[in-house]
């Protein structure tokens, strides 16, 4: 998963980023998040992005709920680049990020046009620039994803997972997988790719473990 040909070097990066608090969504560098913006001050927040450079930290709001205007967020997002857009006939945009780099929050500034802002240290997550690449239990991810897929009732195209990189397979599905809040910051925060793929595999057993049926836990 390569870095794009538009994206920012690491020393081009922000001194302020608005961010944009969204419960239960996960941004991950390299990661294609859609979005469909509505809401004045994230309108707002888009047209000014889109007309500067086009970056935005998705972040989640510690509360798990987000409906309150300025609700505590967690300290680490991820800065994601508008990477495509269009306008919607009844003012909306639609907008798709990709991830570009972690960061932790230094310190949040003033309101500016309805939206937040903050401070941002990219610093600690300057190897997000590189493609990651680390040993993976493959095997094990791929039972306990079948797993929970099958208790689900999803179905899935193995094809194109068995055919998929670690890192792209890895990112989709922490993107994807309906976890928790801080199980979503659990793989945001996790420090590589193959820590990340420990704590997802780890949520995949536990999830189908808990929904198990209790004579099938006991064997």
């Amino acid at each position: 998963m390569a870095r794009g040909p538009f994206d920012p070097d690491f020393g081009d990066l922000p001194v302020t980023l608005p961010i944009f608090p969204l419960p239960g969504v996960l941004l991950l560098p390299r990661g294609k998040l859609p979005l469909n913006i509505f809401e004045p001050r994230y309108l707002s927040m888009t047209h000014d992005a889109l007309h500067s450079d086009r970056l935005i930290g998705m972040v989640q709001p510690r509360d798990g709920d987000g409906l309150s205007e300025a609700p505590p967020v967690f300290p680490v997002g991820c800065a994601g680049r508008i990477t495509s857009f269009s306008e919607t006939d009844d003012g909306r945009y639609l907008i798709t990020l990709t991830g570009l780099c972690r960061f932790r929050i230094d310190r949040e500034l003033p309101l500016f046009s309805g939206y937040r802002r903050v401070v941002p240290d990219f610093a600690p997550y300057r190897a997000d620039f590189e493609a990651a690449t680390a040993p993976i239990d493959r095997s094990r991810l791929i039972a306990a994803l079948r797993g929970y897929l099958k208790q689900q009732s999803i179905s899935a195209d193995w094809e194109s997972i068995d055919g998929a990189h670690d890192e792209r397979l890895i990112t989709s599905l922490a993107m994807i997988c309906p976890f928790s809040a801080s199980e979503k910051q659990a793989l945001l925060e996790a420090p590589c790719l193959g820590e990340r793929a420990k704590v997802l595999m780890t949520l995949l057993e536990m999830a189908t473990l808990a929904e198990a049926p209790e004579d099938a836990q006991r064997h």
